[in-house]
């Protein structure tokens, strides 16, 4: 591997194993969505409860309607007020969700993550890097570049002021497909959490950039991710 090439990761569990001391963990999945993650940890026996937060009505419900698993429960809340006393959780975890923390509440939000997990605790934040090209295809209609680097910035405060230590920065690929255009529509375009208006030449521009990456076996992108990892002092 050169200095410019990042490591492909297909399974961010993976990485999750080399950094995280998962083994009887009490997990808090902050923006949790579908909780796909949770679900894996607790089926494969990795953790010990995970408790999933999240600001979506409509996503919420659906938690709340799927097949129960032991050790996983949901709670309708956001980042910035988290309904759990202090030093009740070992691990934090955000993916693909600091960045929707809005901009003002950013740093109260890390205040209170810190505040819930235990002294040594750690938050494991997973977040996409503005660069790309299927990022180039969703700044069409979602351009999240400011957001992101608020996020990041929020962290970078967090840690020069002592809140949390910086443990380490990994940067690595992702592998990211979809069968066709419609199957895009439906993953990226039309999720709960957001409300994408995309119709007329801005959705045929959309189609058309994404189906420049079209083949046979479908579209096929690599998109560049960042994680940080931060532990509570103590």
């Amino acid at each position: 591997m050169n200095a410019n090439t990042l490591e492909l990761i297909a399974d961010e569990l993976d990485l999750m194993r080399r950094m995280l001391p998962l083994a009887g963990a009490r997990v808090i999945d902050l923006g949790c969505g579908k909780a796909d993650m949770p679900r894996r940890l607790l089926k494969e026996g990795l953790v010990a409860s995970v408790t999933g937060l999240e600001v979506d009505e409509a996503q919420h419900a659906q938690n709340l309607a799927a097949a129960p698993v032991a050790g996983l429960d949901f709670v309708f809340s956001g980042a910035d007020d988290i309904p759990f006393p202090a030093k009740s959780f070992d691990v934090a975890m955000m993916f693909k969700s600091l960045h929707h923390v809005p901009l003002d509440l950013l740093d109260r939000a890390l205040a209170e993550i810190e505040r819930v997990l235990v002294p040594g605790g750690l938050l494991y934040v997973s977040e996409p890097v503005f660069a790309g090209e299927f990022n180039e295809v969703v700044r069409l209609f979602h351009d999240e570049e400011a957001v992101r680097k608020a996020a990041y910035a929020a962290m970078q405060r967090a840690i020069a002021k002592g809140l949390m230590e910086g443990v380490e920065e990994k940067l690595f690929d992702t592998p990211l497909a979809f069968r066709d255009f419609d199957d895009f529509f439906t993953r990226i375009v039309k999720v709960t959490h957001s409300d994408h208006t995309l119709a007329g030449e801005r959705l045929a521009e959309v189609k058309r950039r994404f189906e420049r990456h079209v083949t046979a076996e479908g579209a096929r992108f690599v998109r560049p991710m960042r994680v940080n990892l931060l532990r509570k002092r103590g």
